[in-house]
Order: structure tokens, then C-alpha cells, then sequence
């Protein structure tokens, strides 16, 4: 029976292009979808199935608001997607120190 490593896990939800780096738009607020690509030297395309990827992994919650035209949508972190914070603050110390 194969077990996996908790860093394929991790990998497997916040390993593919884009995933950290959009994780880390949002550690700034909530965000509307043009605001985290406006950051981002991104595609819709892309931005739109990591934005749903790591909505399925409970990392990020989308709300709609409907009473607007067209309908306004957010982006903020769940707590799930908060715990990630740690990992981030010591990718920012690793690449301040060896980058």
C-alpha cells in the first residue's frame, strides 16, 4: 500500500503554477477576480481553474453577490487556506536569504 508524503499532499494542491502566488493575493483581502489578476501576469483562462482548484481543496471560498450587474464575485481565504501562511512566511525568508 503506497502512503503518500505530507509535501506530495501539499504539492498536489498548492504545487501547479500560479497556486502561491495568487494564495498570496489573497493573504492581502478579499479580492475581485480582475484585482488578483492585475497582480499577476496571468491568463483569465488559468486564473479562472486555479481560482476553482483551490476552491474544491476548501482553500479558497468565492462569493457571488447577485443584487449587482453583472454579478459581483470575491475571493478570500478560507481558514484552511489561512493555515497556509507559515509556508509562505518561510518561503519568504528562504528566498530573502538565498535568492
Amino acid at each position: 500500500m503506497h502512503q503518500e508524503c505530507p509535501i506530495e499532499k501539499t504539492l498536489q494542491v498548492i504545487g501547479k503554477k500560479w497556486m502561491v502566488l495568487i494564495i498570496r493575493e489573497l493573504f492581502r483581502g478579499c479580492k475581485r477576480f480582475a484585482e488578483i489578476g492585475r497582480n499577476l501576469p496571468i491568463t483569465d483562462k488559468v486564473l479562472s481553474e486555479r481560482l476553482k482548484e483551490l476552491e474544491e481543496h476548501g482553500i479558497v471560498q468565492r462569493t457571488v453577490y447577485p443584487d449587482a450587474s453583472p454579478p459581483r464575485v470575491e475571493y478570500t481565504l478560507t481558514e484552511k487556506g489561512k493555515s497556509l501562511h507559515i509556508v509562505l512566511e518561510s518561503m519568504i525568508e528562504w528566498g530573502s536569504k538565498y535568492a
